[in-house]
């Protein structure tokens, strides 16, 4: 789709940083640097770009962590596979990318990151860690009954029945949350922070979230696209709880009974572990959690320009009417 702006120069930066996905723990002897009201100072251009995937793949299966060893083959592995699709017409990447037979992504708009995110010490092999097997838990009988029946992915009869991603509404892949997930490109964040709010700024589609501080969830009759957020602080870790969810985002096939509570910890001059818990008995058997690092890059983000020259919606709509003169 021409809706993708050029990768950003601090996405790219992220690419080379080799000790990007190597942040352990929290240091005993290391201090969070903090703001004038007392609390740990979350402010910055951060990136929560990876290989590890949400869910842990067959290549894993049974094991929470990898041994360095067993993640060199693993990140080689990708790298040889992301080498074999670049100027190709088809490709698992290019696949996920809905672009299967027209090609359209070289490497160099491929921004997911070269290592398993590493925490406490070690490599994840999802980001998934509760339930322990690293995989989202089965829908209930009424989400599987109600998700069926909203699926239109091959409808084209009017804008608002493609994704929300194809519309520049929201990012794709929940780049902006909650919860927050790395995805193909475009995975930089900026953090701004007061004694009131805390700001995040997401690179995908430029939207912004806003956090209120020792705030009360809006009406329930108000529904936002990320949910109404508010914070405080536990210790030095902030913690995001967001409900009052929209029935069109559907992270993952829920409901707008969506909660989700995040946690933000600085855990070292780099890094800030990010630990996020998905609620949603309307549609999830059990609660689940991930976690994994943000790490700091270079800013400034760039405009994500998603609408400019972009005329792959006429396209995609013009496309389906004339295919349905050719089948009268």
């Amino acid at each position: 789709m021409t809706k993708l702006s050029l990768v950003s120069i601090s996405a790219l930066a992220a690419l080379l940083c080799v000790s990007a996905t190597g942040q352990n723990s929290k240091s005993k002897n290391w201090t969070p640097p903090r703001t004038a009201d007392g609390h740990p100072d979350l402010q910055g251009v951060w990136t929560n770009v990876t290989l590890t995937k949400l869910e842990r793949p067959k290549d894993f299966e049974g094991k929470a962590t990898a041994t360095d060893a067993e993640a060199k083959i693993y990140e080689q592995k990708d790298a040889d596979d992301l080498k074999k699709e670049d100027g190709a017409s088809d490709g698992p990447i290019i696949a996920a990318a809905g672009s299967s037979g027209t090609g359209g992504y070289n490497t160099l708009f491929v921004d997911h990151g070269t290592e398993l995110a590493r925490v406490d010490g070690v490599k994840r092999t999802s980001l998934i860690i509760d339930p322990p097997d690293g995989k989202i838990p089965p829908l209930t009988p009424q989400a599987r009954e109600r998700n069926a029946g909203m699926r239109r992915p091959n409808s084209y009869d009017s804008v608002k029945d493609r994704p929300l991603s194809e519309r520049c509404l929201i990012g794709f892949g929940s780049t902006a949350g909650p919860p927050m997930l790395p995805v193909l490109y475009n995975n930089t964040y900026q953090i701004v922070q007061t004694p009131e709010y805390v700001m995040i700024l997401i690179e995908m589609i430029h939207d912004a979230r806003i956090v209120r501080l020792n705030g009360t969830h809006a009406p329930a009759n108000v529904r936002q696209w990320f949910g109404d957020s508010i914070g405080h602080w536990e210790g030095d870790t902030l913690v995001v709880d967001t409900t009052n969810f929209t029935d069109k985002t559907r992270f993952r096939g829920s409901s707008e009974n969506l909660h989700v509570i995040e946690r933000f910890t600085r855990v070292g001059p780099q890094t800030i572990l990010y630990k996020a818990t998905v609620d949603d008995p309307t549609t999830f058997t059990k609660n689940w959690t991930l976690e994994y690092p943000f790490t700091s890059t270079a800013g400034p983000i760039y405009e994500y320009a998603c609408h400019e020259g972009n005329y792959a919606m006429t396209d995609i709509l013009g496309g389906a009417r004339e295919m349905e003169k050719r089948q009268k």
